[in-house]
């Protein structure tokens, strides 16, 4: 009774259009979710992302579950989960993937899950990092384990979205660290984050993952700029 009140003063809206959603909808409405430009490339177990870092760090696998472009609903959908305080949209997301992830042979060995890390004072200020529910269902759907406290951002850098790929990468190359590497030594990491633009960032955790014995390395991300 009290949350069909709550539902009544204050509807949920959908992200993509902004119609309220009825009771079976959750965070947007179905015409919406057919609009999204999934990429499946899990499912054909496609090069496309480990091409991006192809000569610089191996991986695995790797996959999105949307394409990025310049406009449209995905962009909305990421949007209010990073600076709308719409943190169950990471779960939302990570429950989605999950579920296809855990039906792909692909990603049946997976050991940890790690996701890419907020600085402490970007964590201050958003008050949540964006990837961890995602990261969180994914582990959950993988049945592996679930780690946040191993890779470590020690510097803040600036912005990303306005830089080309060389400024990137100077620009976070050295801001990770692993603290305990005996922990995941000869693990099968699946390495997290919620958008791939020229890699820079995914580019900097996996370089300082791989210092680790044995170690193998994947990436599951929400969304992909092709």
């Amino acid at each position: 009774m009290f949350k069909q009140l709550i539902n009544l003063f204050f509807p949920k809206v959908c992200v993509g259009c902004k119609n309220i959603l009825v009771e079976q909808e959750e965070v947007m409405c179905v015409y919406c979710l057919h609009e999204l430009p999934l990429t499946n490339l899990h499912v054909n177990n496609s090069k496309l992302i480990c091409e991006v870092f192809y000569g610089s760090v191996e991986l695995q696998h790797a996959t999105a579950l949307f394409y990025y472009p310049k406009k449209g609903v995905v962009r909305q959908l990421i949007h209010h989960l990073k600076y709308k305080n719409q943190k169950h949209i990471s779960c939302f997301l990570g429950k989605w993937l999950g579920f296809e992830l855990k039906n792909c042979d692909y990603y049946n060995d997976i050991d940890v899950v790690i996701p890419v890390p907020l600085h402490k004072k970007r964590m201050r200020q958003r008050g949540y990092n964006q990837v961890e529910g995602f990261a969180k269902e994914l582990a959950l759907n993988l049945e592996a384990d679930f780690n946040d406290v191993t890779l470590l951002r020690n510097k803040n850098s600036s912005t990303q979205t306005v830089k080309n790929r060389l400024t990137r990468w100077k620009n976070v190359q050295t801001i990770f660290e692993v603290t305990d590497v005996n922990t995941l030594q000869e693990k099968h990491i699946l390495l997290v984050d919620d958008v791939i633009t020229t890699g820079a960032t995914i580019k900097a955790c996996v370089t300082e993952l791989q210092k680790i014995k044995g170690v193998k390395l994947s990436l599951a991300v929400m969304a992909y700029t092709q």
